[in-house]
């Protein structure tokens, strides 16, 4: 059997993280097994509809590098399906439906369908249609027709027990009589997701379903339309819940948000990418991390958990630190650019190797690229703001403060240009201190707050080798100042 997959969103809002967690591991399995990924658009809902999240679907999956196959031929290039484009499609099957006796025409209106429910919740019965459209005669149904009435058209379920198996939650059995004779075509003429999914997956062979956990409940409604079709039923794969760290299903109070919110944060591809697989999936070893090659071959819908899924922010920001260390720095200064330049920092003001030096000393601190600008800002401004007091170190009184700036002052002062690379200005100034005796913590900490003005930061040696003799002693001088006043 060829496998084919699909990622079918809807288009209303920008997807999140679940959505493209789905996505990757139907593309993981069809490339795995050779097989092809199709994207579809289900925008039937038209009252849910956001505009431009079509736009942001498709600038997910290619900044994951998730190609697809197939799809709208839009000159030369493939474009996902869309639902809405293929609206007379859905309304064809629907009527065959009607043609077999297997689904009726339904003219309740919402008020009665409103008052219905109610009584039923006031019986303590499970909220279901109650048929009453079913017992009109075709007479009836043509006057009804011609009047132009408002209606729909629901599928009447089946007697019987539907029963099929999951590939990640093993056998399930449904009652028949506990589900509901669903509206799958509505008075717009719009199909219901439950019409069009099924068409849709059956006209394209897609072999298998792999979506989240929420879908299983509609699983029996779906088979039983293959059913009534005479269609081959796809095999199913109902991905894990994502959870929060209270073992809650995410949400925007567990620091969810848009998937390609992740992308302007500075999350690498690669670290998402790593980082999703393990929301659901076990490759039965010790490894943590998997290039997207790799994870093609290892990936098994076997090896997906039935437990929900723990999202763990601190975990991404660990994986994500890690690939950027591991990045070339020339690439690494690349990537930090866009960011640099949203921070408001001018970078055609700089010389591209000053840059690269300065934000080099952060690739093994920072563990997102949205990092980065407050890490290095105090590079590119010409006045640093910070309180005179932060300049004392721990019981070292104000006043010896400005003597031991004035001896940095008058050593740097003595050195040339050549003479400010890290290595070098660490190996004579610790020979300088040890020479006068002067006490270490007593001679950098000033130093470092003069260079950068904050607390944490990387050593005086490596801003200095970075900054250059004449920022140095500018810096130094405005300390110096600080202190007068």
């Amino acid at each position: 059997m060829s496998v084919r997959t699909r990622f079918a969103p809807s288009p209303t809002g920008s997807p999140h993280i679940g959505n493209i967690r789905s996505a990757l591991f139907a593309w993981l399995f069809a490339r795995h097994n050779q097989g092809e990924f199709i994207v579809r658009i289900e925008d039937t809902d038209r009252t849910r509809l956001v505009e431009g999240s079509v736009e942001k679907i498709k600038e997910s999956l290619e900044f994951l590098n998730m190609d697809y196959d197939e799809g709208l031929d839009k000159g030369g290039e493939y474009e996902p399906y869309v639902q809405s484009e293929r609206q007379d499609l859905y309304k064809k099957y629907a009527y065959k439906l009607i043609g077999s006796h297997q689904a009726y025409h339904c003219f309740c209106t919402p008020e009665r369908l409103d008052e219905m429910r109610q009584e039923q919740q006031k019986n303590k019965q499970a909220p279901k249609y109650d048929r009453r459209c079913l017992q009109l005669s075709e007479a009836e149904i043509k006057e009804k027709l011609a009047a132009g009435e408002p209606h729909v058209i629901r599928f009447q379920i089946p007697e019987g027990i539907t029963a099929f198996k999951d590939i990640v939650h093993g056998k399930i059995s449904i009652k028949n009589d506990t589900l509901d004779d669903q509206v799958i075509l509505k008075s717009d003429g719009f199909p219901t997701y439950h019409l069009a999914v099924i068409v849709d997956d059956h006209l394209m062979k897609i072999s298998h379903v792999i979506r989240a956990e929420e879908w299983l409940p509609s699983t029996p409604k779906h088979i039983l339309l293959y059913q009534a079709f005479n269609w081959d039923v796809p095999e199913y794969a109902h991905l894990p819940m994502i959870l929060g760290s209270d073992k809650k299903k995410l949400s925007k109070r567990h620091g969810a948000t848009a998937f390609l919110d992740y992308k302007e944060q500075g999350y690498l591809p690669e670290a998402l990418v790593n980082f999703m697989v393990f929301l659901g999936w076990n490759p039965k070893s010790e490894r943590e991390k998997f290039s997207l090659p790799e994870l093609v071959k290892e990936f098994d819908l076997a090896n997906v958990n039935r437990a929900g899924a723990i999202f763990d922010i601190e975990k991404l920001d660990s994986i994500n630190g890690q690939y950027i260390r591991e990045m070339s720095l020339d690439k690494f200064a690349e990537k930090c650019l866009p960011f640099l330049e949203k921070a408001g920092i001018k970078v055609g003001e700089y010389e591209s190797d000053y840059i690269g030096q300065a934000v080099a000393l952060e690739q093994e601190r920072i563990r997102k690229f949205s990092e980065i600008a407050e890490a290095v800002e105090y590079f590119f401004t010409d006045e640093l703001e910070y309180d005179a007091d932060l300049l004392v170190w721990k019981k070292m009184e104000r006043s010896d403060v400005k003597p031991n700036l004035e001896k940095s002052l008058a050593f740097y002062e003595n050195l040339t240009d050549k003479d400010f690379t890290i290595e070098n200005i660490e190996k004579i100034t610790k020979e300088y201190i040890e020479q006068e005796g002067i006490n270490t913590g007593e001679m950098l900490w000033p130093l470092r707050i003069a260079l950068c003005g904050r607390q944490n930061s990387p050593s005086p040696f490596e801003i200095a080798g970075v900054l250059g003799k004449e920022k140095v002693l500018t810096r130094i001088e405005m300390a110096i100042k600080k202190l007068d006043i």
